[in-house]
């Protein structure tokens, strides 16, 4: 081999070495920093939904689904009187207090990702949080290995835990509590 196809991959090899350096930096200050986040105004209180304002169809709906039965509606209404199960998320303290969340039956994703379901947007919250998701007809959270941690009235989370009404769960500086 001539001296000059050495000196080329001597070279060729450091290029990758740096190449995969600079990445694996670049990897660490994403996750121990997240995604630079722009801060943005203050806003007045959010204006309530007022359901007046929902655009009505002007012509009647062709295919209408039947009315349920007496006793069908008798018995939704039945279960949902005497279901434990949360339906709303409501924050109590934090930048976002007051914000009210209704809850579907797919897991809830909580960070400072816009790809979160609930972004909160302060230092101590990690890019991917904590998830919140419906197990067994109770809500579960799960610490998703963040810096900061996820406490469940008071209490480190390090394990799924269930979630029982009105107990207070703190991320970063927010707060919320799972309501009916």
């Amino acid at each position: 081999m001539s001296e000059l196809t050495l000196l080329l991959l001597r070279f060729g090899f450091l290029l990758v070495l740096w190449a995969f350096v600079f990445s694996v930096v670049y990897a660490l200050r994403s996750d121990l920093f997240g995604q630079r986040v722009r801060r943005q105004p203050v806003e007045a209180a959010p204006a309530p939904f007022v359901a007046s304002a929902v655009a009505q169809p002007t012509a009647p709906v062709a295919f209408a689904a039947p009315a349920p039965s007496q006793d069908t509606a008798t018995e939704a209404f039945t279960v949902a009187a005497h279901s434990s199960t949360a339906t709303r998320l409501v924050i109590t303290s934090g930048p976002r207090e007051g914000l009210e969340l209704q809850l579907s039956k797919e897991p809830l994703t909580i960070g400072r990702s816009n790809e979160s379901g609930l972004v909160i947007r302060d230092d101590y919250t990690s890019t991917h949080h904590a998830r919140l998701m419906l197990w067994s007809d109770d809500w579960v959270i799960q610490d998703l290995d963040s810096t900061n941690g996820t406490f469940l009235g008071g209490s480190r989370v390090t394990l799924p835990t269930p979630v029982p009404l009105n107990t207070p769960v703190r991320i970063g500086t927010t707060s919320f509590e799972l309501r009916r």
